[in-house]
């Protein structure tokens, strides 16, 4: 998604996907300020989708792997230069092949791997984002509440809450 399209408020995705290894699928992007560092697959949610659709979506889109979304496991938010609010969440899940075919989408990524959390704490090119969460547990996050209508007169066609 363009820049332009998205307005001054951002909304976008991350995806912590775990094998039964215990590894972490990781990108390494070829642009912007995560440039040749290893990151989690990550974009922009869409205008008809919700935030744990956007993820699964974005982590096919980059790595090839479908995914189920387990839990919401964090929120970033920050102001870029008083002018952009960048949202991001974040969401813990678990790939459903047990030994997926990794494809890096190489217009946007030299690389898709997986490493284990350890490696990734030490690593010199691991995003600060993925250093805070190699030093977390993730046995639990926000819950998913799905198929509630708050009401026809908003006229949403999905609604979800993330609740803890």
């Amino acid at each position: 998604m363009a820049k332009e399209e998205r307005g001054n408020v951002w909304l976008g995705v991350a995806g912590l996907v775990i094998n039964e290894m215990g590894e972490w699928l990781v990108v390494k992007k070829r642009y912007g300020g995560l440039h040749g560092r290893w990151s989690l697959p990550a974009g922009f949610v869409k205008k008809d989708e919700t935030v744990d659709g956007a993820v699964c979506r974005e982590i096919k889109e980059e790595t090839g792997v479908e995914c189920l979304v387990k839990h919401m496991i964090g929120f970033r938010s920050g102001v870029i230069q008083n002018k952009i609010s960048d949202n991001m969440a974040i969401f813990l899940l678990q790939p459903i092949e047990k030994d997926p075919i990794l494809q890096a989408q190489l217009s946007e990524l030299y690389e898709v791997k997986w490493i284990h959390p350890s490696k990734l704490l030490h690593d010199a090119n691991a995003s600060v984002m993925i250093r805070e969460l190699a030093e977390k547990k993730f046995e639990d996050g926000f819950r998913t509440l799905d198929g509630i209508n708050p009401g026809d007169v908003f006229g949403y066609t999905s609604y979800k809450l993330f609740i803890k």
